[in-house]
């Protein structure tokens, strides 16, 4: 079998891993007012079940990221994947608010073997010249697993209780994670099968553009997993939907969005990235900033059409940015610590952003009302913007030897 044949096999599995990882978590938001129900919750409580996933996702990205640069990879994502897949199932026997914060912090365990790794893995196994499009694939499972997580969530959730939603999506990442101990490693990492030490790691915080390009990753995590975690609860209250439409619409906006936006942000990043070397930073902050005053607009208004166009919108720009940043991140990273700069990348932009996120919105939603703190949550995008900027000056200036 050639590599060509097998790199596709590696998207597909890499693909539907990444899938089921949105799945497993994004239905705990769909079912949100469903547990806030049955266990007497607060907002700022059913906010803390999704900062606890993150908190602990963030904190073990960096040890799974170390092992990532020394164990055959695709032996780490399976076992991640069944670990997280086990614990979602956990998730639908909780009994009370403590077993749910335990149960989704495990989830977060799991992933954290996977997400630091996944990357530069499929990377790897295509040329340089397209990685932007290939990682713009590999970011579609983001919006289409997040939205089947909403729809699954609702409907599964509304018909068969919240409980039983958690077991049926968690059955095919347990079969997926199998399948993934069998595949191969990349022929560029076998090729360089020397470790790196652990002081080297320091490189990663010394590269500037890397420290830029993360933070302003943090601060659209920060508004993304908020609006990720409210907008179902969002259009329930301000529009009187019911749990399973509100579920359904977030997720067919999100998947529409997600699958127009990613694609568009590869394909403009790769082509621009033949005249100009910064392209992938340009198209990064172009798109944030774009967004922000269609998700102004989507809150001010109390058309519920309009509403639901604007935050297509503001969805579709926001998602312009994750193909191209991860191919960058790939390009001013070293081979040898491909899978720490990712693990860093998923500490900073979780810790700084949707780890925090959904309980600050949930706090200032239980002072102020939903509408306030979803606004101040789209504003907060500029943040990302700007920063943007500074990662794609950086790069030129550390690449001046370059010709633009």
């Amino acid at each position: 079998m050639n590599n060509k044949s097998y790199s596709k096999k590696v998207l597909l599995l890499i693909f539907s891993i990444s899938l089921f990882n949105y799945i497993d978590r994004q239905v705990l938001y769909a079912v949100f007012p469903l547990i806030k129900a049955d266990l007497g919750l607060s907002d700022m409580q059913l906010g803390f079940l999704a900062s606890s996933f993150m908190v602990v996702y963030m904190c073990f990205a960096p040890i799974t990221g170390y092992f990532g640069d020394r164990i055959r990879r695709p032996l780490v994502i399976g076992i991640s994947a069944i670990f997280w897949s086990i614990a979602t199932i956990f998730t639908g026997f909780a009994k009370n608010y403590l077993h749910l914060i335990v149960a989704r912090s495990a989830v977060g365990i799991g992933e954290a073997g996977y997400g630091p790794v996944s990357p530069a893995y499929l990377a790897e196994w295509f040329p340089l010249k397209g990685r932007a499009k290939i990682m713009a694939i590999y970011a579609l499972a983001i919006p289409v697993g997040s939205a089947m997580g909403y729809l699954l969530g609702g409907v599964l959730g509304e018909n068969f209780g919240w409980r039983n939603a958690f077991f049926i999506v968690a059955v095919p990442g347990i079969l997926l994670g199998i399948i993934a101990m069998f595949f191969k490693e990349t022929p560029e990492k076998i090729k360089h099968p020397e470790k790196i030490k652990f002081s080297e790691y320091k490189a990663i915080f010394k590269n500037k553009t890397f420290l830029f390009l993360v933070f302003s990753m943090a601060v659209g995590t920060f508004s993304i997993g908020g609006l990720a975690a409210w907008m179902p609860s969002y259009f329930v209250r301000n529009f009187s939907l019911s749990v399973a439409n509100a579920g359904f619409l977030f997720g067919a906006i999100t998947v529409l969005a997600g699958i127009t936006g990613n694609l568009s942000g590869g394909w403009i990043a790769d082509a621009l990235k033949k005249k100009i070397k910064r392209a992938y930073f340009i198209v990064g902050y172009v798109s944030f900033f774009l967004s922000v005053p269609f998700g102004i607009m989507a809150v001010l208004t109390d058309n519920f059409h309009f509403a639901v166009l604007m935050i297509f919108l503001a969805e579709f720009f926001v998602f312009m940015h994750s193909g191209p940043y991860h191919a960058a991140i790939i390009g001013i990273i070293p081979l040898r610590m491909r899978s720490m700069a990712f693990a860093v990348c998923i500490f900073i932009i979780h810790a700084f952003g949707d780890a925090i996120s959904p309980t600050l919105i949930g706090y200032i939603s239980d002072l102020h009302g939903l509408r306030i703190a979803v606004f101040m949550c789209i504003v907060f995008i500029l943040f990302a913007g700007f920063l943007s900027m500074f990662a794609g000056r950086q790069y030129i200036f550390e690449n001046q030897d370059e010709k633009e």
